[in-house]
């Protein structure tokens, strides 16, 4: 019976700490400038860009690459591999920008320089 009701409370309590935690507001510190932002937003962005950049490259197929729409798949393929970078940059992008901006971020703009960032950071292809 009370070990029942400690695996009752322990799963209760943390719940209740979560939902509290959640309903407080955040405090932010001072407002930063779209250009204090950006510059903090381009080590997150370079990190997840050389990180798919280098797993392109250390794929053994990229040699052999002929035209954009096989780096392409290689770039697609290699984004699982550099998931902690890309999560890092999209969580500091909802922080910086707004929640939901980071996804927005990543499937628009960042996704659309994608393939000419890796290529320049590869060499182009061979």
């Amino acid at each position: 019976m009370i070990l029942a009701a400690l695996v009752a409370t322990s799963l209760v309590v943390p719940i209740a700490v979560d939902r509290s935690a959640l309903s407080a507001p955040l405090h932010r510190g001072p407002a930063l400038s779209l250009q204090q932002k950006r510059a903090a937003m381009t080590p997150l962005i370079s990190s997840a860009t050389e990180c798919i950049a280098r797993t392109v490259s250390a794929d053994p197929r990229f040699p052999r690459v002929v035209n954009a729409i096989e780096v392409n798949d290689l770039i697609v393929e290699s984004v699982p591999s550099c998931v902690e970078s890309v999560r890092s940059m999209i969580d500091a992008y909802d922080r910086l920008f707004g929640d939901g901006s980071g996804e927005s971020f990543f499937m628009g703009p960042y996704l659309d320089a994608l393939p000419a960032a890796v290529h320049n950071l590869v060499g182009g292809l061979r």
